[in-house]
């Protein structure tokens, strides 16, 4: 059975030489909302007064309309806002899917393009459907307690690389095979997250400059991981998935 550091190190072997587009693959990724920690996020405020709107890239303010939008004026803005949103949620949808897909190259020594990442949009409905399912079952978990969201959250976590293989499935397919896959496995995931922890306040430091490498980083390992896994780790796939 591997280990965290068996999963690292594999990350490391992935990486060697591939860096550059890792770096940059994951932030192209989280500039289009393909990842969940650092991509952009629209936050709608309400009021009787008006409407207002924070707009966000990595956990960054960088658009707010504090005074707000009274009346048609208002309504307007909260349409575009919305449109804007869900635009931003299925791009998003399968640009993560793709930066999957991606890492799964470097993984088995393939030639990875940028182009990976949008080698997805004939599926958008089934990336889009997917994210959605997955962010809804989380959220009724955690209504529950803190703990039962945590552990839908691990085990619906090898979805995106599900569906990069086999983009043929649906999304409650995709979502089944994950929780029939991460059964037993989601403590061994959460462990190899937490040996990060380290590295993550280190990033901190930097102003989080230093996430920009310290993402590839945890992004091969968890592909290492998938590998395991799945049971596909060493086996000849054909070219094209």
């Amino acid at each position: 059975m591997k280990y965290a550091a068996d999963f690292r190190q594999i990350a490391r072997d992935a990486l060697k030489g591939n860096w550059k587009i890792a770096v940059l693959a994951g932030l192209v990724a989280s500039l289009l909302g393909g990842t969940n920690a650092y991509g952009p996020k629209i936050q709608l405020d309400i009021k009787e007064t008006g409407a207002s709107v924070d707009f966000q890239f990595f956990r960054q303010t960088v658009f707010s309309t504090r005074e707000g939008f009274p009346g048609e004026i208002a309504f307007i803005f909260i349409l575009a806002a919305l449109l804007l949103a869900a635009v931003l949620f299925v791009l998003g949808s399968m640009v993560q899917v793709g930066h999957c897909r991606l890492h799964l190259e470097l993984h088995d020594r393939r030639e990875a393009s940028m182009g990976l990442l949008f080698d997805y949009v004939p599926h958008w409905k089934t990336t889009a459907v997917t994210k959605l399912l997955k962010s809804v079952y989380i959220f009724l978990w955690s209504l529950l307690l803190i703990v039962p969201g945590i552990i839908a959250t691990y085990s619906y976590a090898m979805t995106d690389y599900i569906l990069a293989e086999n983009p043929e499935l649906t999304a409650s397919e995709a979502i089944s095979n994950s929780k029939e896959m991460m059964e037993g496995n989601r403590w061994r995931l959460f462990c190899l997250h937490l040996s990060f922890i380290g590295w993550e306040i280190l990033a901190a430091l930097t102003l989080n400059i230093g996430n920009l490498w310290l993402r590839p980083y945890i992004m091969a390992a968890e592909t290492a991981f998938y590998r395991d896994v799945s049971g596909t780790a060493g086996k000849e796939r054909p070219e094209s998935f």
